[in-house]
């Protein structure tokens, strides 16, 4: 009984991994005044009839702290992927000279940087609810366990060691909102 114990406490552990994993990915599609390539990800661009992202239609650079570049392999890709990064809304117009396409990144206003970092606090809230709902699995899994004759006290100190592995990520995900939320307030 102490191995499924030992599994379900493991299980919990790998998923709440993968739930921090992506809220740290989500993080970094935030701006944060800094041209970052990483705010185009989740762009796709209709590549001969299939959705694929920007990252695979041509190369994504950064010319200085506001200018990103795109130079796609096939010229023929730059209307799309100028209308691909329109739709997407970014707060970016993008500019094609025929060649390449440049996005300005203009300065944050104190009103955006509030609002980025309002919507890292909601990134941050999703990875929290998605860390309990782990635990609150983890805890019913543990309960069935019981029924079917595991100890009392087994019971309760893995439960008791879920809280702390959950305690231990929640902690995790405040420390990303409050290194991201300098990042973004900073001038």
């Amino acid at each position: 009984m102490t191995v499924d114990l030992a599994g379900i406490l493991d299980d919990g552990t790998n998923s709440m991994k993968k739930a921090i994993d992506h809220f740290e990915t989500e993080l970094v599609k935030i701006r944060a005044g800094k041209a970052n390539p990483n705010i185009l990800d989740g762009i796709v661009v209709d590549y001969y009839g299939n959705p694929t992202p920007i990252s695979q239609v041509g190369n994504v650079s950064v010319m200085d702290a506001r200018t990103l570049t795109i130079q796609p392999w096939e010229k023929n890709m730059l209307q799309p992927t100028e209308r691909a990064i329109i739709a997407a809304n970014i707060g970016i117009n993008p500019q094609n000279d025929g060649n390449t396409i440049r996005l300005f990144l203009p300065p944050l206003t104190e009103e955006r940087r509030k609002e980025f970092v309002k919507r890292s606090n909601t990134e941050g809230e999703h990875a929290k609810i998605a860390v309990r709902n782990i635990r609150r699995d983890s805890i019913e899994h543990i309960k069935k366990l019981q029924k079917e004759g595991l100890s009392e006290d087994a019971a309760k100190d893995g439960e008791s060691d879920m809280q702390e592995i959950t305690n231990n990520y929640i902690s995790l995900v405040d420390k990303h909102l409050e290194a991201k939320e300098k990042e973004i307030m900073a001038v």
